[in-house]
Parts: C-alpha cells; sequence; structure tokens
C-alpha cells in the first residue's frame, strides 16, 4: 500500500536529468520518499546526510561511475539496496555490479512495470532482513545473557538476579557444580555493572600452588624471598576498579582466608615483604563447586568469611535439571565451533544428548559436539558421532522426562529406551533370574519373556 510506502527513502542516481525526472514522478505517484543525484560524487556526498533504504543509479556516470558508487555503499552503508541501471550494451559492466553487492539490474529501456516489480521485490528482502536480524537480537536477548545460553525458568531466574546484582557492589558467590558455567556468570555481573570499562581478573584457587598464592593476590617486593628479582603487582591491584574472580574459592588455604578476610574488611593490603598499605576499589565475585557451609562445618572454612562472600548468592543449576536447554545449548556450541548455522542434529542424536545425565554438565555437552564436529565429515550431527558413554547411555532413572523438547521426540522410541533399562535393572538385581525380576516388576513371568526377547535381551540366570 502507498501508505507503508511512505517509510521508505530513495535515492535516483542518473546523468540523464530527464531520466531523473521521469523516475522520481513515477515514483512518487508510488508513495516513496525520493532524492536525486546527478552522478555518483553527489550521491556519496548526500549519503554523509542521510540515510536510504535503495538507491537506483546509472553504471556510466561522468566523475563517479555506478561501480564506484558500490563501493562505497557497501563499505559504508551496507545494509542499503542497490539497482543498476545500464545500456544493454553495457549489461557485462551490470553482471559485474551483481557479483559485488547490488540487489539487481534494469536495461535501457525498460518497461514501468518492470521496474516497479523489481523495486517492490527489493524492498521487501530488505524488510525480511530486518525482520530477520531483529529477530535473531531478540532470541538473543530472550535466550542468552553474555555468554549463558538457556530459555528455561530456571535460566531467566539467574539471568533476572544478575541484572539486579551487578549495579551494586556487594560481593556475589556463584555456586554450581563443575562445567556449569560458573565464571560465565561472573563475567556476566561484571559486564553489565559499571565496573564493564575496567578489568576483570579471573584467578583459579585450587591451581596454584599455596606458597605462591599470596604473592599471586597481593604482589611482592623485590628482594622479598628468593626469586623476587623485582617488585610485582599482585591481581588486587591488577583489578582495581573492576572485578576479581576467585573461582573454586572452597580451595583457599586457611592462611589465606584469614588474609582475604582482612582485604574485605579493609579494602587495603600490603606487599609480600612491603611495609606500605596499598589501597583498592574491587568488586569481588567468587565461585566453589563445594557447600561452603558444610565446609564452614566441618572447619575447613571461616564462617566469618563465608559470611563476608556470600552477600548474594546466584546458583546454577545443573545441565539435568534443564534439559529444555540442550537443543539451543547444542545449536549454540555448533555455531561456535564450526563457525557455521547450517550443522543440524539428527533426531536419534538429539534424543541420546536429551536422555544423558550429563555429570559435567556444560562443559561436558561443549566437548561431546566439538568430538562429532570433528568426526563428521558432513553438516549433520549423528548419533554415530557421539561419544560411547552416551551411545550406550539409558535414560536416566532418576525420573521421566519433565518438558518436551522444542525439536519433539520419538514417543515410541524413548518409552522403549526406559521400558529396557528398567528391565536389565530388574535383572541384575535379581542375579538374572526371569522369574524373580518378573515379580519385582509386578508383570507375569509369560510378560517378561515376551519383553525381553523384544529388546533381545538374553538372561544369564535360571529361570526358577
Amino acid at each position: 500500500m502507498i501508505s507503508d510506502r511512505k517509510k521508505y527513502h530513495i535515492l535516483l542516481v542518473d546523468d540523464e536529468e530527464s531520466m531523473r525526472e521521469f523516475l522520481s514522478i513515477m515514483l512518487h505517484r508510488e508513495g516513496y520518499r525520493v532524492d536525486a543525484a546527478a552522478d555518483g560524487a553527489q550521491a556519496i556526498a548526500r549519503l554523509k546526510e542521510q540515510d536510504y533504504d535503495l538507491i537506483i543509479s546509472d553504471i556510466k556516470m561522468p566523475r563517479v561511475g555506478g561501480l564506484e558508487l558500490l563501493a562505497h555503499v557497501r563499505e559504508r552503508a551496507p545494509e542499503t539496496v542497490m539497482i543498476m541501471i545500464t545500456a544493454f550494451s553495457t549489461t557485462e559492466e551490470a553482471v559485474e555490479a551483481m557479483k559485488q553487492g547490488a540487489y539487481d539490474y534494469i536495461t535501457k529501456p525498460f518497461k514501468n512495470e518492470e521496474i516497479r516489480l523489481i523495486i517492490k521485490n527489493a524492498l521487501e528482502r530488505k524488510a525480511l532482513r530486518q525482520e530477520n536480524i531483529a529477530l535473531k537480537k531478540e532470541l538473543g536477548l530472550r535466550y542468552s545473557f553474555a555468554g549463558l545460553v538457556g530459555k528455561s525458568k530456571s535460566m531467566q531466574v539467574v539471568y533476572d538476579l544478575i541484572q539486579k546484582v551487578a549495579a551494586s557492589s556487594a560481593n556475589v558467590l556463584v555456586t554450581g557444580e563443575s562445567g556449569t558455567g560458573k565464571e560465565l556468570a561472573a563475567r556476566a555481573i561484571h559486564y553489565n555493572s559499571g565496573r564493564r570499562d575496567r578489568p576483570f581478573v579471573p584467578i583459579n584457587c585450587g591451581a596454584i600452588p599455596e606458597n605462591l598464592l599470596e604473592s599471586e593476590l597481593f604482589g611482592h617486593e623485590k628482594g622479598s624471598f628468593t626469586g623476587a628479582i623485582q617488585q610485582k603487582s599482585g591481581l588486587f591491584e591488577v583489578a582495581d576498579g573492576g572485578t576479581l574472580f576467585l573461582d573454586e574459592i572452597g580451595e583457599l588455604p586457611q592462611m589465606m582466608q584469614v588474609k582475604l578476610l582482612r582485604v574485605l574488611q579493609e579494602r587495603e593490603f600490603r606487599r609480600v615483604g612491603g611495609t606500605k598499605n596499598i589501597q583498592v576499589d574491587i568488586r569481588l565475585v567468587a565461585a566453589t563447586n563445594k557447600d561452603l557451609q558444610d565446609e564452614v562445618a566441618s572447619g575447613d572454612f571461616r564462617e566469618d568469611l563465608f559470611y563476608r562472600l556470600n552477600v548474594i548468592q546466584v546458583a546454577l543449576p545443573p545441565l539435568r535439571e534443564r534439559r529444555e536447554d540442550i537443543p539451543l545449548l547444542v545449536e549454540h556450541f555448533c555455531r561456535k565451533i564450526s563457525g557455521k548455522d547450517s550443522v543440524t542434529v539428527t533426531e536419534k542424536a538429539m534424543r541420546r544428548l536429551l536422555d544423558y545425565p550429563w555429570p559435567g554438565n556444560i562443559r561436558e555437552l561443549e566437548n561431546a559436539i566439538e568430538r562429532c564436529l570433528v568426526l563428521s565429515h558432513s553438516e549433520e550431527l549423528t548419533e554415530e558421532c557421539l561419544p560411547l558413554s552416551l551411545q550406550r547411555q539409558a535414560p536416566e532413572s532418576g525420573g521421566p522426562m519433565t518438558e518436551l523438547p522444542e525439536t519433539g521426540l520419538d514417543l515410541d522410541a524413548y518409552l522403549g529406551d526406559i521400558e529396557k533399562d528398567i528391565l536389565l535393572k530388574a535383572l541384575d538385581r535379581t542375579g538374572g533370574v526371569r522369574k524373580r525380576a518378573a515379580e519385582l516388576l509386578g508383570i507375569t513371568f509369560r510378560s517378561i519373556r515376551y519383553r525381553l526377547a523384544k529388546f533381545g535381551i538374553d538372561a544369564d540366570g535360571e529361570d526358577e
């Protein structure tokens, strides 16, 4: 409709005044907003002042021709669509223009309906591309957060909490099993805070020997110990104004717990071998896969330090408790590792990925996807390329699936896997005696024989 066309702004570029006037009148009648330029140089000058949805340009013009204008547009305004006008004798240049990014070309003389249709199609394609970009951006905002990926209710709770705590300077304790993305959560807190332009400094407390940890955190003066050949700033100084992330805080030795507590209380410290107090402004985020309250109860972690760290707690759920996020994570890792959007996952492979308990959480899932992509000879992720632990894995016995995956599933196959798993567990418990296994499952001996035969399972024990 003409009312819809008013939002589109078109620039006509042609050295023939009659052509500019003809197209301007026609497009104004169609409802478009139209400007005109006599050559490429004038067009470039207009582009510095105004954005255009579409440029219709002649190829042969004095000073700056159509191909030069196209190169300028592709570099400075790649979202702008270009249609080239050419004489029959220069169609080769028009084809070259399309190779360089032009949407289409029109050969003189042309019919009015022809150019109307090409313009309509070009603008519809532009609108569709913008809608796709907006949709991807919306999905990205809804289902990911600074590297964290997921749309489950538990992850939405995490996103909301991170958004709230990021605005404060309160200490944060991130908890969760290994591989759940605790450092990603810490980075999300930092990069959504007012400290985003200052350093984010991570350190793994369990990866540094105890005798070096104090120097790493607080730095040292020259000559303070053997090997200290020059003064060194510690990570607290490096993180000044930003965020210090202490991963695996539960591994921090008792002596270092005392020193860390003092820094958190006083906001100052001394380098090893130093006499001068150094003040710092840091936001501390700590993470652990341990239950620190249990560590406090056992005397392995100081209670006063625990309360200093645990001002706000962000608990990351294990992957097995948010299985509905697995298809989204698989898509994310396929794109991240392969650099392509075209990798597909077969139904059987996805079912295996959904059924597996993922003791290593997201880190294990990423490793499994990377293995598949390395071993696969096509842009398809299949069951055969999965690690053997996934191929042999029966459905987890912790309970039935509570969320239907977005990709759907083969219900008969899924229920069959569960039935087979229960049969095998019953036989294992009864030493392979089918009659006792049948009693354990509340079915008849004839029924268990039929079910075992259906799955090709041989029982090693006697029937009685």
